[in-house]
């Protein structure tokens, strides 16, 4: 079981990441208690994401938060994959309209990439990692998807990253429209963290 001393660093700079995790780890919380601290309280620098899988980014960053602080890391590498644009944005999301580009960069990159193609699906994939330390040999992989399809303009204000344009049939609003108890059980995230967290438990 996670003790009640148990640290927690998230490998992530991504404040909306950030958030949204630390809210997640909170609710799921059950007779366990521990802190969830982002890797910025120990001026982690950011990892340099070399890889070309999802898989292979967050074990570059997971490894990177460990070597930093010496304690346990999980890490998120996350994209949006649109089947016809032959998966892309992937694992380049974050800077698919380029290295410094907002989310609004990217949404309107993806928009017009889409403006002529019909078939709109699209799915949010999440890899959770978590290692033990640097050098862990073994590290929990974790894997989830949310399906969708994209919108042909933004809709809804709350969430972050390409939100505002992934609609989801059964709840007729977008990822943006969800609040975040409703987001936290239905989103790639979501469903990768509890699969993680229980690892965790089983294996602590």
């Amino acid at each position: 079981m996670i003790t009640s001393d148990f640290t927690l660093v998230l490998a992530t700079g991504n404040q909306g990441k950030v958030s949204e995790l630390q809210a997640m780890l909170a609710s799921q919380q059950t007779t366990q208690s521990w802190q969830v601290r982002p890797q910025s309280e120990w001026n982690v620098p950011e990892a340099e994401e070399t890889g070309t899988t999802f898989v292979e980014n967050a074990i570059i960053k997971a490894r990177n938060a460990c070597l930093h602080t010496g304690l346990p890391a999980i890490a998120d590498d996350s994209g949006l994959e649109i089947p016809a644009l032959d998966g892309a944005p992937g694992v380049y999301s974050a800077r698919y309209a380029g290295e410094h580009a907002t989310d609004q960069d990217n949404i309107d990159r993806v928009l017009a990439d889409m403006s002529s193609i019909k078939q709109r699906q699209a799915r949010f994939h999440c890899v959770l990692v978590y290692m033990r330390h640097a050098a862990d040999p073994t590290p929990l992989i974790c894997h989830g998807q949310w399906h969708g399809e994209l919108l042909t303009h933004p809709q809804g204000d709350h969430g972050f990253g390409y939100d505002p344009i992934f609609y989801i049939a059964d709840q007729q609003c977008s990822a943006a429209q969800l609040d975040k108890a409703a987001k936290q059980q239905l989103s790639h995230r979501g469903k990768a963290l509890s699969q993680l967290l229980q690892h965790i438990a089983e294996q602590a």
